[in-house]
């Protein structure tokens, strides 16, 4: 009798050998330890790369993500703030029948919020009803009152909306917790398919996996219909809480892709009932706000009032019918638990449907019955607070103490209103690859929807998050957790459509756009600062680091002592080898040296000014090209892991080459509007202190001149091939002085940073702030050039160093005034401008 035949695409992959599902229902394989059938060409395509080769396709999608700066946020962690975004290399598949189930209840589910959303901000029927008890409803934080009455733009009180499924062991799904408030996740789903579709292009390619950007389209658009102002180019701003918020990378990249402006809430004024935009050109009214930040800090004056990260008056701007908000504050209520058990009876109600796509089986501690259940079950049941800002947190029964469980049950009887109980579910299972194998962890499954004038549009596939480990259960980003791709797997290849929508008509030439907050040009002036303090030290840094590794001894100490010297005064780590103690610092220079390159905290050192240019560029991450981000993510790790003084050499080279990267994308890819023009000022302005630091470092009065290194000199300021081609000759101080001070054109000389000033300052707008007092500083400085000489006989004299000092303090009276005028947050005149 023959064998029964095996369907090679459905027998079992190398990969899967030792795979063991969680006991649960497992998305790859089925009950028969075979891979499900949509599984199989692409487990088998896997299996054709190898374990090694996976291995390094997932290494190469880590450096993908490091390069974007792909990172979430982790508020616990003051080490670790910051966390490479996780992805496995194995995405998760999904039928498209099996999609469309899904998106059938996920669009059933926002069309019943946003009915409820409706009532309860209008006449309240179902309270009154008693379809709704009135304790969930008003004990949630997420019911804002101020807001009852307000119409929403565009009539939607749920423009956007996300849903956490769970699938359970009989295969079907349930929805864990609904997102409706600013629902996160979309951009995190785009990196993750920007980075598989490079790691494994070909089995992306053959999986004809449903794309993504035709939702962004529709998430654009959805944005400009609801501009009250009307036209085809409306103002549209992501309000962020900023770089600290957790997801600050996803908000940044959805500003990019959207094409909105990434603003907080201090760049942000209400006047006469409308929001405007503060910018470099006066005040720009706001259409459209997408909010990233929870409605009840939107609005410090009828929200929160302790809240620093809204717009004062941000409310009566909607009230007016002046400015649409995405999704409308006090749309969280509908993200409260309490809801989840009468939302079957609600969709009876309102939708005259069942509902297609279950809660998780919840009780409300505040129906006796319920709460009665809840009491007895308490070790199975996972009990919340149905009001997400209590300070109670999410307790899981069975991780409770006898006498934790007890003072849990008192709380609920104490408040029974206020907590829910949960079914713990059991996740379904994914695979993993972790140390070298595929092994079953838990997953989430984030779907994603954006209401349009024909309903609602799911994005298709969502993101999927994955427990840090086979024995959690818990899905986290916080705690650790994974994320996957998901594929949505189409019976041909679909086309390949960019975000932006085709233009309805010709469009009209302009060349403004740049729309650049204070803030922004705040942090635009530091990244030029910091970048530039960065390249000062490494090149003094090197000079130095020759001298002490060289060991030479005799003609060249005095030219040591200097040369460190001139590092204390470049990065302004006094006392150092300039102050008290120099002498024996530079007897043994070694930890000074390692702690002005390596050392994180120490003010002024390399590493230091490396971190600062890092924080100020993410502040303004949307404003980057990716090439831009790239380059500064690289230099973040030229001096991350320390390395000793031996190896510190080939480090410096690294960072200087990156440096040079970064100047020159900066110079040839931005245009020269008001980002470049700041991020240049303080470019030019931090290498002219430089010059004068390095200067009054290595030319302190009454120093013999031939102490002075002078080459070395050159070779800090780049300018040894300048003066050699000029003069063929050993170094003489006039000469590197005249280079190195007063001639204009060498790129290097402290008189053609003062030029450069001059000019810049000259181009800077006069709608937000004028740039008269730092220009009259800058020009100051330049009436200072021309010194009167370095020396006195054999020594270098007062003169040229009282020269320096005074060209310096311009330079900071300059730098303080352009604070002044550009980056105060606080009220001023400013001219208002609408953009049409």
């Amino acid at each position: 009798m023959r064998p029964p035949m095996i369907d090679p695409q459905r027998a079992p992959s190398s990969l899967l050998a030792g795979y063991r599902g969680g006991g649960g229902y497992d998305e790859c394989v089925a009950d028969d330890g075979r891979p499900r059938p949509h599984w199989a060409p692409v487990l088998h395509a896997l299996d054709a790369l190898g374990g090694d080769e996976l291995a390094q396709r997932h290494r190469e999608a880590r450096r993908l993500l490091r390069e974007h700066g792909a990172t979430y946020n982790v508020y616990e962690d003051p080490q670790a703030i910051e966390r490479l975004w996780p992805l496995d290399p194995v995405p998760l598949l999904l039928t498209s029948a099996e999609w469309q189930a899904i998106e059938h209840g996920l669009v059933q589910r926002a069309e019943l919020l946003e009915l409820v959303l409706a009532d309860l901000y209008g006449p309240q029927a179902l309270v009154r009803r008693g379809l709704l008890p009135p304790e969930v409803v008003f004990a949630h934080a997420g019911f804002a009152r101020p807001c009852v009455g307000v119409a929403p733009a565009g009539g939607r009180h749920l423009a956007l909306y996300a849903a956490d499924l769970a699938r359970l062991p009989g295969g079907g799904r349930c929805v864990l917790g609904d997102r409706s408030q600013a629902p996160s996740g979309v951009g995190y789903a785009l990196e993750n398919r920007v980075v598989l579709s490079r790691i494994l292009p070909s089995v992306f390619r053959n999986a004809h996996a449903h794309r993504l950007p035709p939702f962004l389209r529709r998430v654009r658009a959805t944005l400009a219909a609801l501009a009250p102002a009307g036209g085809d180019d409306p103002q549209i701003v992501l309000l962020t809480p900023g770089p600290g918020s957790e997801t600050f990378f996803e908000q940044a990249l959805l500003a990019g892709e959207l094409g909105c402006t990434l603003a907080q809430g201090d760049d942000l004024t209400v006047r006469d009932q409308r929001l405007w935009l503060r910018t470099l050109d006066g005040l720009q009214a706001v259409d459209v706000v997408l909010r990233r930040v929870d409605g009840a800090f939107c609005d410090p004056l009828e929200l929160r009032p302790d809240s620093l990260l809204g717009a004062p008056g941000l409310l009566q701007a909607v009230r007016a019918g002046h400015v649409a908000v995405l999704n409308p504050l006090g749309s969280s209520a509908v993200e409260n638990p309490g809801l989840m058990p009468f939302l079957p009876a609600l969709a009876r109600a309102l939708l005259g449907e069942e509902l297609a796509l279950p809660s998780v089986p919840t009780w409300w501690c505040g129906d006796p019955q319920s709460r009665a259940y809840v009491l007895e079950h308490l070790p199975e049941l996972v009990v919340k607070p149905i009001d997400p800002h209590a300070s109670r947190v999410t307790a899981f029964g069975d991780e409770l103490s006898a006498a934790d469980l007890d003072a849990l049950r008192a709380q609920i009887e104490w408040r029974p209103d206020a907590f829910v109980g949960q079914e713990r579910v059991a996740l379904s299972t994914v695979p993993v690859w972790a140390g070298g194998a595929l092994e079953a962890r838990a997953s989430v499954l984030r779907g994603f929807l954006v209401a349009d004038r024909d309903g609602y549009a799911v994005m298709p596939g969502g993101l999927c998050r994955v427990a840090p480990s086979p024995s959690t259960l818990m899905v986290s980003n916080q705690q650790g957790g994974v994320s996957k791709d998901v594929w949505v797997l189409a019976s041909e290849p679909e086309p390949e459509v960019g975000v932006l929508v085709p233009a309805t008509h010709p469009l009209l030439v302009e060349r403004g756009g740049q729309d650049v907050p204070g803030r922004v040009a705040d942090n635009l002036f530091w990244i030029g600062r910091y970048a530039e303090r960065a390249e000062a030290t490494a090149r003094v840094l090197r000079e130095a680091l020759n001298r002490v590794l060289d060991g030479d001894a005799a003609p060249r100490d005095a030219h040591r002592a200097a040369l460190l010297r001139a590092v204390t005064w470049v990065t302004g780590t006094f006392p150092g080898f300039a102050g008290a103690g120099a002498a024996e610092r530079a007897a043994v220079p070694d930890g000074e040296l390692r702690g002005l390159l390596f050392d994180r905290a120490r003010v002024g050192g390399a590493r230091f000014n490396l971190e600062a240019l890092a924080r100020a560029a993410r502040a303004v991450r949307d404003r980057l090209s990716t090439d831009t981000w790239r380059v500064l993510t690289a230099m973040q790790r030229a001096l991350a892991d320390g390395a000793s003084l031996e190896a510190a050499p080939e480090r410096i080279e690294q960072l200087l080459l990156l440096l040079a990267a970064f100047g020159g994308l900066s110079a040839d890819s931005m245009s020269r509007g008001q980002r470049w023009r700041f991020l240049e000022i303080g470019r030019r302005l931090e290498r002219g202190l430089g010059v004068v630091n390095l200067l009054r470092g290595l030319c302190p009065p009454g120093t013999d001149i031939a102490a002075v290194p002078w080459e070395a000199l050159l070779a800090v300021a780049d300018a040894s091939i300048t003066y050699r081609r000029r003069y063929r000759a050993t170094a003489d101080a006039g000469a590197v002085l005249d280079l190195l001070i007063d001639d204009e054109s060498n790129p290097r000389s402290l008189a053609y940073q003062l030029l450069q000033l001059d000019a810049l300052l000259d181009g800077l707008t006069a709608g937000a702030g004028t740039p008269g007092a730092a220009r009259e500083a800058v020009r100051a400085a330049r009436g200072e050039l021309r010194h009167p000489g370095p020396t006195t006989g054999r020594a270098l004299d007062h003169g040229l160093d009282d020269t320096l000092q005074r060209i310096g303090a311009a330079l900071g009276v300059a730098a303080d005034a352009l604070a002044a005028a550009y980056f105060s947050r606080g009220d001023r005149p400013q001219q208002l401008v609408r953009v049409a």
